[in-house]
């Protein structure tokens, strides 16, 4: 069979991975339980080899959004405990118990529909409540002394509670405050009702980073940090960052083509780049059907011979034109880092979300499954 060239892939350190969840564990210390989220292939970075570098790491818990990907996780060989964050179809309950993994239920009467399949199947296998404290999107708005009734009137035992911030990054109001204030006194009351779940969580990544201790709890669930990037404020002054995680992917694409233009020359869809003197340009084996944001069209960069480079024209779905000028050594199969550090220069993902009015999460989650992914 014949080897294929590498057009656009990506480079993962399972090292900074480990080293990252490593980082979390410090700050918020043995009490805690920390569950890495994986979810969406891990934010592109491979779900089933970065569950493996955790579970190494010996983390007990891993996230995911729906009953497919934690059935893929199983499927692969991954023993440690799944919580299905986001996913409780009808139809696919059944698979829950059938890949042993732990739902996020999200109304009272979905408790009683998992009660009544443990019922039918002979099982008693655990779950998540979600409230809702004010997110206005998954979970319950009951009060406690009716989640009180139902749970207590199920065979199935409720292993955990939990809430999601709308607003974590946002230090000028109260939302998070306020979410947190609700959820805890449901917890209290829940508790004075004789309900005291294993475990209670709130916090993603941006509590964590920033020491909102009192969302801690039991459990918290970073994603971001574990891929090495924490958020800024969106909002106010925040305290002081305490967790330090350095980005685990690298993303590079080869050259297809390089060429002398003209002034004058116009490059790509619509002829949105004229070339103001002549200039040298290179043709990248990527474009937007591998992630590079549209958006990126004569507005992005690129690190090409150890220097910055524009992107000249329009991003285009197998293609993206970058000025070489500044590098005019760069031939053909050389390669260019879209995301990454080279020659002391640095491109992530926050960089480019800002250059393509979007959040560093849709960077990493947009890097397409044709881009190779190749573990280092």
């Amino acid at each position: 069979m014949s080897e294929f060239a590498l057009r656009s892939w990506v480079e993962i350190s399972l090292d900074q991975i480990r080293r990252n969840y490593a980082a979390v564990k410090g700050v918020v210390g043995p009490e805690v339980e920390v569950m890495p989220v994986v979810k969406a292939d891990a934010y592109r970075h491979g779900a089933i080899e970065v569950s493996r570098a955790l579970i190494a790491c010996n983390a007990r818990w891993l996230a995911v959004s729906s009953v497919q990907e934690g059935a893929a996780l199983r499927d692969a060989g991954i023993r440690a405990r799944i919580l299905v964050m986001a996913d409780f179809l009808p139809q696919e309950r059944a698979a829950l118990l059938e890949y042993n993994l732990t739902p996020v239920i999200h109304s009272l009467p979905d408790v009683r529909d998992w009660d009544r399949l443990n019922h039918q199947r002979g099982t008693s296998a655990p779950y998540h409540l979600k409230i809702d404290s004010g997110m206005g999107r998954l979970g319950t708005r009951a009060e406690a002394a009716e989640i009180a009734s139902v749970v207590t009137g199920c065979q199935a035992p409720i292993e955990g509670l939990m809430t999601h911030f709308a607003s974590a990054a946002d230090y000028s109001g109260s939302q998070t405050d306020e979410q947190t204030d609700r959820f805890l006194k449901i917890v209290d009351e829940l508790a004075a009702r004789g309900i005291a779940p294993e475990y209670i969580h709130l916090s993603s990544t941006i509590p964590v980073a920033y020491g909102r201790r009192r969302a801690w709890q039991k459990m918290v669930r970073p994603g971001h940090a574990i891929y090495g990037y924490v958020s800024a404020a969106s909002r106010g002054s925040a305290p002081p960052r305490i967790l330090d995680v350095k980005p685990a992917l690298t993303w590079k694409a080869s050259i297809l083509a390089v060429k002398d233009l003209p002034e004058g020359a116009l490059i790509g869809y619509g002829g949105m780049f004229r070339a103001p003197a002549p200039m040298r340009i290179a043709v990248l084996a990527a474009g937007y059907a591998d992630g590079i944001p549209h958006r990126l069209s004569n507005r992005g960069r690129v690190i090409a011979g150890g220097k910055l480079a524009p992107i000249v024209g329009a991003v285009s779905m197998d293609l993206t034109t970058i000025d070489i000028t500044q590098s005019p050594g760069l031939s053909v199969g050389d390669a260019v880092t879209i995301l990454g550090s080279e020659n002391g220069i640095s491109i992530d993902a926050r960089q480019i979300a800002r250059a393509a009015g979007t959040i560093s999460y849709s960077v990493l989650c947009g890097i397409s499954a044709r881009v190779k992914r190749v573990y280092v």
